[in-house]
């Protein structure tokens, strides 16, 4: 995704991996992408951004030309992570509508459905594009420490056992 000076002065942790688009190559993406979530504390984000890139890869295996070379960049600021996935082919996807009984193109719907947002950007001379979508990142919810609850003030049982024994006490002549 192409960001402009703002939006590169929010990110504030990167990975990014480069790699063939091959059905192997997508299950290790899918750990690395997982493992990396985890370490930033994202876990609520790993099915959806799994998910995200499996499709996004997956159409760089089907439709890439003239290679399946393609880069795989996770970006996370303070409220979101955008996943973004670029190749060398210029040529963008396209939500196409579903066929009901259709085996394939429901890749970028899905992609659609569980994410925030997603779209496409061309690289500079044709160099290829970058398809991508954002995920809002769960806002951290304080620990909650329990309040302790307040006792009515007693004088210590000592003292008033003491005082009420005095104050039966008769007196001796």
């Amino acid at each position: 995704m192409i960001m402009q000076a703002d939006q590169a002065d929010r990110v504030d942790k990167e990975c990014a991996l480069e790699l063939e688009a091959h059905p192997y190559r997508i299950q290790q993406i899918r750990r690395i992408v997982s493992a990396q979530l985890r370490y930033w504390r994202l876990d609520p984000l790993i099915d959806a951004a799994s998910l995200g890139i499996s499709e996004l890869l997956a159409n760089v295996h089907r439709h890439a030309k003239p290679d399946k070379h393609c880069s795989v960049r996770l970006s996370h600021s303070a409220d979101c992570l955008t996943v973004a996935v670029a190749d060398k082919d210029p040529r963008l996807p396209k939500l196409a509508p579903m066929e009901p009984m259709g085996t394939a193109g429901r890749g970028l719907a899905m992609v659609e459905a569980v994410s925030d947002s997603w779209g496409t950007d061309l690289l500079p001379e044709d160099e290829g594009k970058i398809v991508w979508f954002v995920l809002r990142a769960p806002v951290p919810r304080p620990k909650l420490v329990p309040l302790r609850t307040a006792v009515a003030f007693e004088p210590p049982r000592e003292r008033a056992a003491v005082a009420a024994s005095a104050a039966s006490a008769v007196p001796v002549a």
